[in-house]
């Protein structure tokens, strides 16, 4: 399977730089997983400036109705 890179990163809402990652979803899902965190793409705008990607996190939001 060929990597879209270029079209991932046009859709990649993640504000951290300088990030590696951006576009290479497979890695980036790979990262984060690790981490017990999901990427960027899963949060709201505003929460995903928290750099806060945790699980616990996205729950609480999915409980507020803001996911």
């Amino acid at each position: 399977m060929e990597c879209n890179q270029e079209d991932n990163r046009e859709k990649c809402n993640c504000t951290y730089e300088p990030c590696s990652r951006k576009g290479i979803c497979c890695e980036c899902i790979s990262y984060h997983l690790r981490l017990r965190e999901l990427p960027a793409c899963l949060f709201p705008k505003d929460a995903e400036a928290t750099f806060d990607r945790s699980f616990e996190y996205f729950s609480r939001l999915v409980q507020k109705g803001k996911i």
